[in-house]
């Protein structure tokens, strides 16, 4: 994926020297390959170290998993700093939650 990326951004810093647009194309191209398309790599990559032998034979679905949980974990903490700086407002919304 990353040399069909990297290609594509060539030709279009290519055909920039004729149109500039075509230029502002390749940077929003690696941008959007940085963010999305390197992410999912890079998290399974960092995580495959710490997990060892854990991962099983499939490396999507563990990573998918790992990203799950990571998003699950950092929310939680959220909501728990929320609650711990507002007792009252955490409170309030846990009656209401009730009824």
């Amino acid at each position: 994926m990353g040399t069909i990326v990297l290609s594509g951004t060539v030709v279009l810093v290519i055909l920039g020297f004729g149109n500039h647009t075509w230029w502002l194309v390749a940077v929003a191209l690696l941008f959007v390959y940085m963010q999305y398309g390197r992410g999912g790599a890079s998290a399974s990559s960092s995580g495959g170290s710490s997990g060892g032998s854990s991962g099983g034979g499939s490396g999507a679905v563990p990573g998918s998993y790992r990203a799950y949980r990571d998003r699950r974990d950092k929310q939680a903490k959220w909501d728990r700093r929320y609650r711990r700086e507002r007792p009252l407002e955490s409170r309030r919304q846990a009656r209401e939650r009730k009824s």
